[in-house]
């Protein structure tokens, strides 16, 4: 046993016993990266701000659940990613997943997007619909399989599929018009 675990450990059961400080330790700890999960989700920092306090409000409601397996942070990420779906789903705006026919046309073109910082790619994929964002999100970002997603969002794999393909083109016409228009005004 390492002392970063033996630290972490003594700081979650200080947490489940309601000790101020140690959550204020934990938020601060987390806040951060969590926060830009949350941005991955929503429209807007006002939304994210809601994601962000809804998901440490079920931390630390279910703080007692974590059993240790795997890493704290991944099981913090995974409540962020569910609190941000959820808050997709009670706002409905998910309803712009609709049914479609998988995207059938082979993806040559050279791919932008790994090129991009996570910071950049964010604020491209903000100005998505809800539904692309969100499955680009799930896939590209936070690496869950079209069939978890399907599952997650209520939604058909194909679905997912066809979605994640029109928010990468979305994305690769966004970064090349913004190339163009860099290389057109000499930048």
């Amino acid at each position: 046993m390492n002392g970063t675990f033996t630290i972490e450990s003594q700081l979650i059961e200080n947490c489940i016993k309601g000790d101020r400080a140690s959550q204020k330790a934990l938020y601060e700890t987390y806040s951060s990266k969590m926060f830009c999960i949350c941005l991955k989700y929503s429209k807007n920092q006002l939304d994210a701000e809601d994601i962000l306090q809804e998901g440490f409000v079920k931390l630390f409601n279910h703080l007692a659940k974590f059993r240790g397996e795997g890493s704290f942070e991944g099981w913090v990420r995974r409540i962020f990613v569910n609190t941000a779906i959820e808050h997709i789903r009670r706002k409905k705006l998910s309803t712009t997943l609709a049914d479609g026919i998988e995207n059938t046309i082979a993806d040559t073109h050279y791919n932008a997007l790994d090129d991009l910082y996570e910071k950049d790619l964010i604020k491209k994929s903000q100005t998505l619909s809800e539904g692309y964002r969100t499955v680009f999100s799930l896939y590209a970002i936070d690496g869950y399989s079209h069939k978890e997603i399907a599952s997650k969002l209520g939604i058909t794999e194909s679905t997912s599929k066809s979605q994640f393909s029109r928010a990468k083109a979305l994305l690769r016409n966004m970064l090349q018009n913004n190339s163009n228009n860099k290389l057109r005004i000499g930048i």
